[in-house]
Order: C-alpha cells, then sequence, then structure tokens
C-alpha cells in the first residue's frame, strides 16, 4: 500500500525593500558599506539611487533593518541621524519586531473565542435588561 507524502507548507517570504541613508561625512563610505552589505548571506544590495544611500531587500525572517543597520554601525559607518530619519528608523524598527512577533503567535480561531466571552461577560454583568421591580409590582393590574 503506496502511502501519501505529506506536505510540508510552504512559508511565504515577507520581503523588505530598505533604503539606509548615510551622512555626508566622512567621503567614500557609502562604496565601502555596499561592498560590506553584500558578503551577509541573504541580503540583496541594489544600485544606489542617490549619493548617500544603499538599498538592501531582504526576507525579514532572515534579517530586521536594526540588525542591518547595527551591523553597519559596528563596522563604524555613519548613519544619518536627522530627526526625521531616527523617526522613520523607530517605525521601522517596530514595525518590523511586531510582525517577527506575530508570526510567533499560535493562530486561534477569534470568532469563537470573541463570543464566548462576550456571552460570559454579558450573563455576569448587570445589564439593561434588569429590572429592579418587585415581581409583584410588575404584575400589579
Amino acid at each position: 500500500m503506496k502511502r501519501a507524502a505529506t506536505r510540508v507548507p510552504e512559508v511565504a517570504p515577507i520581503r523588505k525593500q530598505r533604503a539606509i541613508l548615510f551622512t555626508r561625512f566622512p567621503p567614500g563610505q557609502v562604496p565601502e558599506a555596499r561592498d560590506f552589505l553584500s558578503t551577509i548571506d541573504r541580503l540583496a544590495v541594489d544600485a544606489p539611487s542617490q549619493d548617500r544611500v544603499v538599498g538592501v531587500a531582504y526576507d525579514l525572517r532572515d534579517h530586521t533593518l536594526e540588525e542591518i543597520e547595527g551591523a553597519l554601525e559596528d563596522q563604524g559607518y555613519h548613519l544619518d541621524n536627522t530627526l526625521m530619519s531616527k523617526m522613520m528608523r523607530a517605525l521601522i524598527y517596530y514595525v518590523e519586531e511586531t510582525q517577527l512577533h506575530n508570526l510567533d503567535t499560535p493562530h486561534r480561531p477569534l470568532k469563537r473565542s470573541q463570543s464566548e466571552a462576550y456571552t460570559h461577560a454579558w450573563e455576569r454583568h448587570p445589564h439593561g435588561d434588569h429590572d429592579d421591580t418587585p415581581p409583584e409590582w410588575r404584575e400589579y393590574k
């Protein structure tokens, strides 16, 4: 008897494309940083569209922008630290961290558990259907 092969579901990649902006000084750090980034596994480095920018593409399960920029700073490269860059960087770090956290969360059917929670809360909560009038007064004619 032939046994059916069990299929392992393929996980779709979560591709991210980011632009890493460097400071103007020291000059010449962008080509060096591009060369450094090209040595990292599963990280695609794009051709520059601007002088101080290096484009990277990666799967979120392999890398995060925080990890990539941290590696650059550890190597001595200087990233742009304007207020707008810091805010965008913090937002991207947060979004990627949240996505990774949500990937680890087990799937659970929300509809069933939510309705059960509301049903139990409704039964225990004194709601608008409760009438404090004594029964004999309600039946008075």
